[in-house]
């Protein structure tokens, strides 16, 4: 369903990169990483290709092509995440947790994932918001706890800008070397890939924090009632 929603964005924005560029892959990374479920995997490699591939990507009229291109996309794919990370701190800093345990369902964090997210975020500290940088379905909505738990906001946007950098340089790597994929339209190949990628990262999460967390909240829950 969701694909079908965001098929004809997905659609201009590949139709659109090579004038587009850099600003192009702000926007759309800042949308990934608000409560938008854009998925990043097919922001980025396309980029990534047309820039190694010779295309190049453009910035107020300079062309660039090969490695800088790739560093390029790497740093405003982590920039545009940075953006997007930041609107839900700062909305969820202002609205408070009732407004969010209220209306949270409305951005796909009902309250269950608040009190998942809060557990993580009150275990694992600002060190928490680089790990969910790199998890999937935790990288758009780690903002959202951050914000309600009024972090220190540089070292949300210090973890937040790391974790982000890591993320978009194993997309922009799956760019480079899936790229015949990515021109026959074979998007599908490419989720694939980063799925695959991020299937091993849920697996690491389940096992060695979430089982974990879990635990935590089972021997606290007989003590509060």
């Amino acid at each position: 369903m969701l694909k079908s929603v965001f098929q004809p964005l997905i659609a201009w924005y590949l139709a659109a990169l090579k004038t587009g560029g850099y600003p192009l892959v702000v926007l759309l990374m800042t949308m990934e990483s608000s409560f938008l479920p854009l998925p990043s995997e097919v922001i980025i490699p396309p980029a990534a290709h047309l820039a190694w591939s010779g295309g190049g990507l453009n910035l107020f009229h300079l062309h660039f092509s090969g490695w800088p291109a790739q560093i390029g996309i790497v740093i405003t794919g982590a920039f545009g995440s940075w953006l997007g990370a930041t609107v839900m701190y700062w909305l969820a800093r202002a609205a408070g947790r009732p407004l969010v345990l209220r209306y949270g369902r409305l951005v796909l964090f009902p309250p269950e994932k608040l009190e998942k997210a809060e557990r993580w975020m009150s275990h694992y500290g600002p060190m928490g918001v680089f790990v969910a940088r790199l998890l999937p379905g935790a990288r758009q909505l780690v903002g959202i706890p951050a914000g309600i738990a009024r972090m220190d906001y540089r070292l949300f946007s210090l973890f937040t800008l790391l974790g982000a950098t890591i993320w978009c340089s194993v997309l922009c790597w799956l760019g480079v070397n899936i790229g015949a994929d990515i021109t026959k339209g074979e998007m599908h190949r490419v989720g694939f890939w980063v799925g695959g990628t991020a299937l091993v990262l849920g697996g690491l999460y389940y096992f060695f924090v979430h089982r974990h967390m879990a635990r935590k909240s089972e021997v606290r829950s007989p003590k509060s009632e």
